[in-house]
């Protein structure tokens, strides 16, 4: 009995764990510029992106990815990580700029879109179920809060712009979700 309580609270404790947002802070400690350029009200678009990196599967793992990103962004002259939100294979959403920042992730789109950005190459293959089910609840946590319109138009980084992003896995993956859009 004892044993089956504390898989229990194990189980409970990972679903939670799961369904949260990771600050900024856990993975960097620079914080943003308050002259960073903001989003005009809720917006009409979510895009996913894949990192075309390798996959991370564990807290550590994904916080140096998350880095490692960061810096290459800086490098290409961004003002700061091009993501609003990244998820990992350890299936826990990493806050990047967060909500309200315009992102540099879609040129034309992203005064009027929230970057996601899965992390990991999904050309060859599937994300983890995990990440799938993070982003339904990261979408629904936008929802929520007024962050994203009710009838957003989600869209894989390729409907904006001639790319193999996301992916085709990950793209075929978000072509189940409702919210999908062809455009």
């Amino acid at each position: 009995m004892k044993l089956l309580l504390q898989l229990s609270l194990l189980t409970l404790g990972l679903s939670l764990a799961l369904g949260q947002i990771m600050p900024r802070s856990s993975w960097c400690p620079v914080p943003l510029s308050p002259r960073l350029p903001r989003l005009a009200g809720p917006v009409s678009y979510i895009i996913i992106h894949h990192t075309a990196t390798a996959q991370c599967f564990n807290p550590h793992q994904c916080q140096q990815a998350l880095k490692n990103i960061r810096a290459g962004h800086l490098r290409r002259r961004f003002r700061d990580i091009g993501y609003n939100f990244l998820i990992g294979g350890d299936g826990r959403i990493y806050e990047g700029l967060g909500f309200g920042i315009r992102g540099e992730h879609a040129p034309n789109y992203n005064s009027r879109s929230i970057g996601i950005a899965f992390i990991g190459n999904f050309q060859n293959g599937l994300p983890p179920a995990q990440m799938m089910q993070a982003a339904r609840t990261l979408i629904r946590i936008a929802v929520q809060r007024r962050q994203v319109v009710p009838k957003y138009s989600l869209i894989g980084h390729c409907q904006t712009k001639a790319t193999a992003c996301p992916g085709v896995h990950l793209l075929n993956e978000l072509r189940k979700l409702s919210g999908y859009r062809r455009i």
